[in-house]
């Protein structure tokens, strides 16, 4: 990182840090998560001299720690029901999928923007595959995929935790309490284990990044935290303030990532992007209530399995309410791979077949 960069950084940082204090001194949900992304993209925005910059170490980072966080929440009794709603894994992600291309069709014949765009806009928690996969597809608009898939992150990650707060869940004097609970994890219950767990997680980054593996700063700890704890070798516990860490270096990269200036007709995108978002948490609340029908689970955790987020930001809400993490990250694991393995091909061999279609009633037309 050269001297100018440093600096940017420097300063980057100083105003995600404010947020992230002052989020906490307003007693907000997720503060070290949400301020760092409020105040880093307000400043981006409205400070036109300065240019803002967050290393993506710093980032991985972050993701690496929460991933290392939510592996330790996997236990054999926890994958072993895993195992035993599978199917209903397959249903609701296909429903899920399903009802974001209705949402598409919707937004898509509001906006005048085709439909192909706007579909690969509102796949949930699609971002890293969508973008690489919107550029191999003509006559997609690369920047409303993005605009959409971003702005709908945003949303959801700024929502859900405001509803899972409200008073429909009932936990809406949870945040003091919870703070309590995080600081009495001690640091001196971090050695020597931690050590082993740093260097695997690490390694774990490094290889599922060269191999393309889906999700791979996050994935790869969590697996590696996985596979060592289920082996006997248990890790500790981060103490909170390593945590609010985390979330800052993942808060303030989010925060840099929506660039409204480069989308056309900014204020019709961006109410339907806010439209297919609360459409999407509709829909993930109906399907989270027909999962508890069929297993024992809280709508809370079903809602934060079902809810078109990323993986992250749900376990880290899971996290702070004491939802099933492994039910949680084990359903949106699931969609995610869905997403990866499946739903590109799936895209592909419809529009080509789209497009075949027009190029054969193109001369009778």
């Amino acid at each position: 990182m050269n001297s100018e960069r440093f600096a940017s950084f420097s300063i980057t940082l100083f105003i995600a840090i404010v947020g992230g204090l002052v989020f906490q001194w307003l007693h907000l949900p997720i503060p070290w998560l949400l301020g760092p992304m409020l105040f880093v993209l307000i400043v981006s925005k409205l400070w036109k001299s300065f240019r803002p910059y967050w290393s993506g170490i710093v980032r991985s980072t972050g993701m690496i720690m929460i991933g290392y966080t939510i592996g330790l929440s996997f236990t054999m009794a926890a994958l072993q029901q895993i195992g035993q709603q599978l199917p209903l894994m397959i249903l609701l992600t296909a429903m899920t999928l399903l009802c974001a291309a209705g949402i598409a069709f919707l937004v898509s014949k509001l906006s005048g923007t085709s439909f192909p765009t706007v579909l690969m806009g509102s796949i949930p928690g699609g971002l890293s595959q969508m973008i690489p996969l919107a550029q191999e597809i003509k006559g997609v608009d690369l920047t409303v995929v993005t605009f959409l898939q971003v702005s709908r992150l945003l949303m959801i990650i700024f929502f859900v935790p405001m509803l899972v707060f409200s008073p429909l869940f009932g936990l809406e004097g949870m945040g003091k309490h919870l703070l309590a609970q995080k600081a009495a994890v001690s640091w001196s219950g971090l050695f020597p284990n931690i050590f082993v767990f740093a260097i695997a997680c690490t390694a774990a980054a490094f290889v599922g990044k060269k191999i393309h593996f889906p999700s791979a700063i996050f994935l790869g700890p969590m697996i590696a935290t996985i596979l060592i704890n289920l082996s006997g070798f248990h890790g500790p516990a981060l103490p909170s303030v390593l945590l609010n860490a985390c979330q800052l270096m993942i808060g303030g990269y989010i925060g840099l990532l929506l660039k409204p200036e480069k989308l056309k007709n900014k204020l019709l995108m961006a109410i339907l992007a806010v439209l297919s978002g609360v459409l999407l948490i509709g829909c993930s609340m109906g399907l989270s209530f027909l999962l508890t029908q069929f297993h024992e689970v809280s709508f809370m955790t079903a809602f934060l399995g079902l809810s078109p987020g990323g993986m992250d930001q749900m376990g880290i809400i899971a996290a702070e309410v004491h939802a099933d993490l492994s039910v949680v990250i084990c359903y949106q694991l699931f969609r995610t791979l869905f997403i990866f393995l499946v739903v590109p091909s799936l895209i592909k061999a419809i529009f080509r077949s789209r497009m075949k279609r027009k190029e054969i009633e193109a001369p009778t037309g």
